[in-house]
């Protein structure tokens, strides 16, 4: 199954960059946050990403040794997965719910549906969502200095009617300056909002990711909180929404997964879309704060859907009279 090939749309253009390369260059991009959770969380969030990188690697390693099938553990995939899957989970998870989330990642929701390339939704976010519901009450506490509180998202959704958001951030000793840098309760990747936005400059100078995914995916969810938050043309709410949370990663580094996102311009665009719409609905109108998660994974299944109706024409087509 592996070996298939998959012909894509024309034009078909040749370069230089292998599965190696660049997920190599997403490691590099991940590092900004990565070393921010590990100066907010310290030792705990160190211990949480070594186990979910390591597991992730020997997990794919062990399965394809059984299976006799080559060996991918090179390509960095697996440890994206990994890094990714720890920087998605809260710094005081236990280790070994760490490690079951990337035993989960690599060995069902990746190899066994034949793979790198054959997944049908991003394997970290797979696995996260899988230990939301296993581990609802481990993945829903977060803790800063030894002090276990609720996200700022939480503050916010769970405000009175009408409060202002710097205010409810106030009134729990943050601030936007803190949701930017990191230093609030949350997983171990996605609070310093900086440090995800030099990553995914990176990203974009080495062109590995496009730009209309996160630009529409990030454009849809403003407009929808405008609409339908209650906060109008609020821009301190439209920020803390867009530093808290998983957004800023989700958009730059999950939706934007080679293997689970269309490849169609037209139906990056539709994709987007919908991640903005359905994290919004999520957001405003779900019993929890967050969102993106869900989100992200529900529109990796219509990904063959949003392609089967964006595929560009074959130049020079001209529709037949009886069709």
């Amino acid at each position: 199954m592996s070996k298939m090939f998959h012909v894509s749309a024309s034009p078909h253009v040749r370069a230089k960059d292998s599965t190696k390369t660049i997920m190599r260059d997403v490691v590099i991009a991940l590092l900004p946050a990565v070393l921010a959770g590990i100066w907010v969380f310290k030792m705990d969030a160190l211990l949480v990403l070594l186990t979910t990188s390591v597991t992730c690697l020997l997990t794919e390693y062990v399965y394809e040794r059984l299976m006799k099938r080559p060996i991918t553990t090179g390509d960095y995939s697996a440890l994206v997965t990994g890094l990714l899957l720890g920087m998605n989970l809260p710094p005081s998870i236990p280790l070994w719910i760490a490690m079951i989330g990337s035993v989960f990642a690599i060995l069902v929701v990746k190899q066994l549906f034949g793979g790198l390339g054959q997944n049908f939704m991003n394997p970290a976010l797979g696995a996260r969502c899988f230990l939301m519901i296993s581990f609802t009450g481990r993945m829903t506490t977060f803790t800063v200095d030894g002090v276990t509180s609720a996200t700022p998202l939480a503050w916010i959704k769970n405000a009175e009617p009408g409060m202002v958001v710097t205010d409810t951030l106030a009134a729990n000793g943050s601030s936007l300056l803190d949701m930017f840098i990191g230093t609030i309760g949350g997983t171990i990747g996605e609070t310093s909002a900086v440090a995800i936005l030099l990553g995914a400059a990176y990203l974009f100078v080495k062109r590995i990711i496009n730009w209309r995914i996160p630009a529409f995916y990030i454009g849809t969810f403003l407009i929808f909180l405008m609409l339908f938050s209650g906060h109008g043309l609020d821009v301190n709410y439209f920020a803390a929404e867009i530093c808290g949370g998983g957004l800023l990663l989700g958009a730059f580094f999950m939706a934007t997964d080679y293997v689970t996102c269309p490849i169609t311009p037209n139906g990056k665009i539709v994709y987007g879309i919908c991640l903005g719409l359905l994290t919004g609905i999520f957001r405003i109108y779900g019993g929890s704060a967050e969102g993106v998660s869900y989100a992200i994974i529900f529109c990796n299944l219509l990904v063959p859907l949003i392609e089967k109706i964006t595929i560009p024409k074959p130049f020079g087509y001209v529709k037949a009279k009886n069709e």
